[in-house]
């Protein structure tokens, strides 16, 4: 065993050798004698488990090799571009919304210089950098004022630390959601220093229930969106505009957790139903927040919007700097909503709804030319192009579906399926798909870019 260990060459004689020079050169000093310590410490551990050196310690040109292959898989970005196949359009796992071309492009120019971000060209003076999101909100929707953080729990926690704490807000016990990644009302509530008063049952919530729960300490009644779920059968639940008329009798402000923010009526496409932000507004409801990553189509952020003396205490509360958005986002966000000013065009410059809205027509299409590109490479699978059903995602519309085509996978033999589906993972750009009745799903309603997919199954090894 002393023989192997002395056979390790030392960190110094490896970066003097011509090869470990160029590293060097390419890499910098720390980054090569960083992988070549590592190298070392795992050959020792090895020598002491097995009594055999690394295959990449038999020679010079293999160590240089695997320092190189060390050296380049660190330096690459680890969140890695997939190829959604799943059928979940807006799919959280997956990065939920694709931003547009032109919210790309903006984000890019802000990134890559300096903006007006803080700053009023025409006054010439300091500015608030929520003010162009703000103009634009208001000219869509109709609100007075808008407020953007980074998310929509961001946003829901912001309305309650700055109204509530200390006191008691008051919801229906049918809307106490928890949403992906174990976030409940009940949490944020208890996170922002306020009350949770229920009112109703899990399935009826009548106007009377919230009107014999307010008191002195009641700071609002609020309505959340339940669009991760669905209750039906005897059920009843309070109208925004009912709720916003007992809250005006009071003097207590109504809010609402909105979740997805559509900004235009889904249906008109032939879509499930969603409620959109300017409904809720003609309904009453004093704030509104809502996601700008779902069915808005646009980057992550919270967005709340309202009446203009509550925004502007939104914006004077001292979490909101903590939450706030920086350039980028706001500069990918303000690109997105300038889409909606051309309603017309948005099935062509947003992604999202270029996706839901594609005819069966065009998916099948799509799917008959992954098939043909799979099928020289999987002959041994069978192959078929097959109805399916797709997903809005995130939390919208449950158990709404959305009609779609796929290429599906099958194969009598055992274990063909599984290894399929790690070849998919392994591929320079992964794909991600869907298994359901023994078969792998390959659903065209969820996939962004045909041309890089099929360029993508080329690299599959045949199987």
């Amino acid at each position: 065993m002393t023989a192997l260990f002395q056979q390790l060459p030392a960190v110094d004689k490896l970066l003097k050798t011509p090869q470990g020079e160029k590293l060097v050169a390419q890499f910098g000093h720390t980054a090569v004698a960083n992988v070549c310590r590592q190298l070392l410490q795992q050959a020792r551990e090895q020598i002491k488990q097995t009594q055999q050196l690394p295959d990449y310690f038999q020679d010079l040109a293999c160590t240089i090799c695997e320092i190189e292959q060390q050296l380049i898989q660190q330096s690459q970005v680890q969140i890695q571009s997939v190829h959604n196949l799943t059928g979940t359009i807006l799919h959280t796992n997956l990065g939920r919304a694709l931003w547009s071309n032109t919210a790309q492009q903006a984000a890019v120019n802000a990134m890559s210089g300096n903006v007006a971000l803080e700053y009023d060209l025409e006054a010439g003076q300091r500015s608030h950098r929520d003010h162009y999101i703000s103009e634009l909100i208001a000219q869509l929707t109709g609100a007075e004022a808008a407020c953007v953080v980074n998310n929509n729990a961001a946003a829901v926690l912001l309305m309650l630390a700055t109204f509530a704490k200390g006191k008691e807000v008051i919801i229906s016990r049918g809307e106490l959601i928890e949403i992906g990644g174990a976030f409940r009302i009940p949490d944020i509530m208890a996170q922002a220093g306020c009350q949770l008063v229920e009112v109703g049952t899990t399935n009826r919530t009548h106007l009377k229930d919230y009107r014999h729960a307010i008191n002195e300490n009641t700071a609002f009644l609020m309505k959340v969106h339940s669009s991760n779920y669905q209750i039906c059968g005897f059920t009843h639940a309070v109208e925004e505009q009912q709720l916003a008329e007992l809250g005006a009798e009071f003097h207590i402000p109504v809010i609402s957790d909105l979740g997805s923010g559509a900004l235009i009526d889904l249906s008109q496409y032939g879509l499930p139903k969603e409620p959109t932000v300017q409904e809720k507004l003609a309904q009453g409801v004093d704030l509104i927040s809502f996601s700008g990553d779902k069915l808005l189509g646009g980057v992550q952020a919270g967005i709340i919007v309202g009446k203009k003396n509550l925004i502007d205490q939104l914006q004077a509360h001292p979490l909101k700097r903590a939450l706030r958005c920086d350039k980028v986002i706001l500069a990918g966000l303000e690109a997105t909503l300038r889409l909606y000013l051309q309603p017309e065009k948005l099935t062509e410059t947003l992604p999202t709804l270029h996706l839901l809205t594609q005819s069966m027509t065009q998916l099948t299409e799509k799917a008959e030319k992954v098939k043909q590109q799979l099928s020289q490479q999987l002959a041994s699978f069978s192959l078929q192009i097959e109805t399916s059903s797709a997903q809005i995602g995130s939390g919208s519309q449950p158990l709404a579906t959305i009609p779609s085509v796929a290429v599906t996978i099958s194969s009598q033999t055992s274990g063909k399926l599984t290894a399929l589906l790690q070849a998919f993972k392994q591929l320079p750009m992964p794909v991600i798909a869907r298994v359901e009745r023994d078969k792998i799903w390959l659903d065209m309603r969820s996939l962004a870019n045909l041309e890089q997919f099929l360029v993508t199954l080329g690299s599959l090894p045949r199987l």
